[in-house]
């Protein structure tokens, strides 16, 4: 029995028929080691948060500064997500403050860094664009050019370790 392809749901079956015969074939790991030989270094949240900030430096000067940078065990679990981006607003006298935080699930502290980049420049993008519409992609492009890709690499990243398991 094969199980569904939850991280590909959206996509046409001729594609996941092409990942449901590879993964058969037990080849989805080799192609995305052969693709992606290596994984990031940036395993702490400290290193985490200096890769974020550096990415926010070169492509959003001007977006609200984050507060907090973190990897975070529970996403992938209770939010069915793989990043999140907060936003909170509160006053304080008479100012309006806000804090934004980027969460990554842990689950990328071992990928390639084009997978971490990936859910980095997604998160950054929502600190200007809220809704997943055209302007955020076109956010998400204008920062990552081949975004797209990189979005259906880690989603079959994702499926081969929901399937089979680590993959690096």
């Amino acid at each position: 029995m094969t199980k569904p392809l939850t991280y590909l749901a959206a996509y046409a079956p001729e594609l996941k028929d092409q990942v449901q015969q590879m993964l058969d074939q037990n080849t989805l790991a080799d192609f995305l080691r052969t693709k992606y030989p290596d994984c990031h270094p940036f395993t702490r949240d400290h290193e985490l948060r200096d890769y974020v900030q550096t990415l926010k430096a070169r492509h959003m000067k001007k977006s609200a500064s984050l507060s907090k940078v973190i990897y975070d065990n529970k996403i992938h679990v209770i939010n069915n997500a793989l990043g999140l981006h907060t936003y909170v607003s509160r006053v304080q006298g008479g100012k309006l403050k806000s804090k934004n935080e980027i969460r990554i699930s842990s689950v990328f502290k071992k990928s390639p860094e084009a997978f971490l980049k990936m859910i980095v420049v997604h998160e950054l993008a929502h600190l200007k664009e809220k809704a997943h519409n055209k302007a955020f992609y076109q956010l998400c492009q204008h920062m990552l050019s081949n975004y797209h890709q990189l979005e259906l690499d880690m989603r079959l990243y994702l499926t081969e370790l929901e399937i089979n398991g680590e993959v690096y």
